[in-house]
């Protein structure tokens, strides 16, 4: 990553539930993050392809083709950013495409806070915070590079094709019961073997990411809807208010009743 850097926000935008992009190509003059909440979309940026979901922020720079397609509807937040100082191309060529935060406690408290500050971002207070936010973002991504670098295998490897289709698994049946032994047998792998190579690849194990995954919907329903929490952790996949009420505690520090007071839209 860069060091002695800042960034300067120039637009924003949240989308919820987008279920295709008006345009599936596009190139733009300033620097350009999708930070995705839920849903996924295949991105190819230069010579770079994939897919994008939940912790992913895919990233590309001024006047490359972004190619994008949603594959489901998708909630996430759009900025137009600079990088001051501007980096050189060949520093540029490394800091577009796609980067994952694990994070996931972290990165939904940013996007909060990145939704409260809303559009409105070309005047004072409203600026600073946003780029606050989106450095933030950034840090995120720096010190957790920081800290594959100093793991013991100098340089990780990216994660294969079999974890890739276990994170898509998870992402698909997040919100229904989940039975890890059904993905390790798909995976012609046990369940201690799956959760091993998980976390290896996404730093984070097959339950902590799909408690992440279920607790950052809670956070979109106790914001956007006024239902009970009853039905809100049967979206959620959770057997009963009860239980969401216990992990919402357990990993945000406070009651979804408490939650929702302070982070109603």
């Amino acid at each position: 990553m860069r060091n002695h850097w800042s960034v300067q926000p120039l637009g924003y935008m949240f989308w919820h539930r987008k279920k295709q992009f008006l345009l599936e190509r596009d190139t733009d003059d300033s620097w350009t993050m999708f930070a995705v909440e839920s849903g996924r979309f295949a991105y190819r940026i230069g010579e770079e392809e994939g897919e994008a979901g939940f912790g992913d922020i895919v990233v590309c720079p001024p006047g490359v083709v972004f190619h994008r397609r949603t594959i489901e509807p998708l909630t996430f937040h759009f900025v137009k950013f600079e990088w001051e100082p501007a980096p050189a191309p060949e520093e540029a060529g490394r800091l577009g495409g796609r980067w994952t935060v694990r994070d996931a406690e972290r990165l939904m408290s940013t996007y909060r806070y990145m939704k409260e500050i809303g559009s409105g971002i070309r005047e004072e207070p409203a600026l600073g915070r946003m780029k606050h936010m989106v450095e933030d973002l950034w840090r995120l991504i720096e010190m957790e590079q920081s800290r594959e670098a100093a793991d013991a295998k100098p340089q990780a490897d990216p994660p294969g094709p079999d974890m890739q289709k276990a994170r898509r698994w998870l992402m698909a049946h997040a919100y229904g019961p989940i039975a890890m032994r059904k993905l390790a047998d798909e995976l012609d792998i046990t369940p201690v073997q799956l959760t091993r190579r998980f976390r290896a690849a996404y730093r984070t194990t097959p339950s902590e990411f799909v408690t992440g995954l279920r607790l950052a919907r809670a956070c979109r329903l106790l914001e956007e809807t006024t239902e009970p929490l009853e039905p809100i952790a049967q979206q959620c996949g959770y057997e009963n208010g009860f239980y969401l009420s216990r992990m919402f505690k357990a990993k945000l520090g406070m009651t979804p009743s408490a939650y929702r007071k302070l982070h109603r839209v």
